[in-house]
């Protein structure tokens, strides 16, 4: 950026030098270099006030509580316990990992977690966000799969309590299995069978608390399910 102004700031000395003659040739009127010379120390006094903005500003992301939200602003209590004020505009970008349709400013809530980037003035100590996204604590499920629905991409999970979760399989999903002879390995949906042993961490749908979305599957092809998740599955198919 700086190199680029520099570049700037040569072109105009230089085109002053090359017009000023040029201006006294095509007229002797001396108002002509003065006109010239008031031009160029505008542009020069513009690029010395924008140089002295983009000092001011850094970017800058952090990570907080939400206590008190508008259309056009986010107040947030950081880990350190201060209030940072959010400012957002029409190029700010939102996201939930549990919220599956469109989600904006009007669906943050008091209290959530969100990770905020963007860009942090010095002098007001506001910060123009670019990404807020909402931070969810990760929600772990252990037992076995009850059942297996390929074209929508789930699973049907079952505890030791006979409580069931669907859980949604989706690009972001890592999925792993885990046998004796080779230890973790990358695997996929398709691996996985009714009745495995298996673990999943993901965050809860919004709308849906027995629906999760998954971003980590380990699957054991080889460790059965416990006695009383056994039980579980057996009722479940009843």
């Amino acid at each position: 950026m700086f190199k680029a102004i520099l570049s700037l700031l040569l072109i105009i000395n230089y085109s002053f030098f090359i017009l000023a003659p040029s201006a006294h040739a095509v007229t002797p009127n001396p108002t002509s270099a003065d006109k010239l010379q008031e031009i160029r120390d505008q542009l020069i006094t513009n690029i010395a006030s924008r140089v002295a903005q983009l000092k001011l500003v850094e970017k800058r992301g952090i990570i907080g509580t939400v206590s008190d939200v508008t259309n056009t602003q986010i107040s947030v209590t950081d880990l350190q316990n201060n209030t940072r004020f959010v400012d957002v505009d029409e190029l700010t970008k939102f996201s939930n990992p549990a919220f599956k349709g469109t989600f904006g400013i009007s669906d943050i809530t008091k209290d959530s977690i969100i990770g905020v980037l963007g860009l942090y003035n010095k002098e007001s100590r506001r910060i123009l966000a670019r990404f807020v996204n909402v931070v969810t604590t990760p929600f772990i499920i252990h037992g076995g799969v009850a059942a297996i629905d390929s074209e929508n991409f789930s699973l049907s999970i079952t505890t030791e309590t006979g409580a069931q979760m669907t859980v949604d399989i989706e690009n972001i999903t890592r999925t792993s299995s885990y046998t004796l002879e080779e230890g973790y390995i990358r695997s996929g949906f398709s691996k996985i069978k009714e009745n495995y042993n298996i673990v999943v961490s993901g965050v809860k749908d919004l709308e849906d608390e027995n629906r999760m979305t998954a971003t980590r599957v380990i699957f054991f092809p080889e460790i059965p399910v416990s006695p009383k998740v056994n039980s579980s599955l057996e009722r479940s198919k009843q």
